[in-house]
C-alpha cells in the first residue's frame, strides 16, 4: 500500500525526493493511517482543484486496501 501511494504521488510532483509516507500502526479499529509528506511547492499539485486529485488517491488506496480487507486513511500534510 505504502509502494502504491507513493507511485502515485512521485508522478504528480515536481520533487520526487520530497515525496515521504510514515505509515502509523493499526489503531483499535484496525484502521491503518498513511501521512503523505511533499514540499510545499507540491502541495498544490497533490490536492488538485477543490481537492478532486486527493479525494482519487484516497479513493485508489482505500480500494487497494479493500482488496485485503484492511481500512485505511490517506492524510496530505
Amino acid at each position: 500500500m505504502k509502494e502504491l501511494l507513493e507511485t502515485i504521488v512521485s508522478e504528480l510532483v515536481e520533487n520526487k525526493d520530497a515525496v515521504e509516507v510514515v505509515v502509523d500502526e493499526p489503531n483499535a479499529e484496525g484502521i491503518v493511517v498513511y501521512h503523505l509528506h511533499v514540499a510545499p511547492d507540491d502541495m498544490g499539485r497533490v490536492i488538485g482543484k477543490q481537492g478532486r486529485i486527493a479525494k482519487a488517491i484516497r479513493s485508489v488506496v482505500k480500494a487497494a486496501a479493500s482488496k485485503e480487507d484492511k481500512k485505511v486513511i490517506v492524510e496530505i500534510q
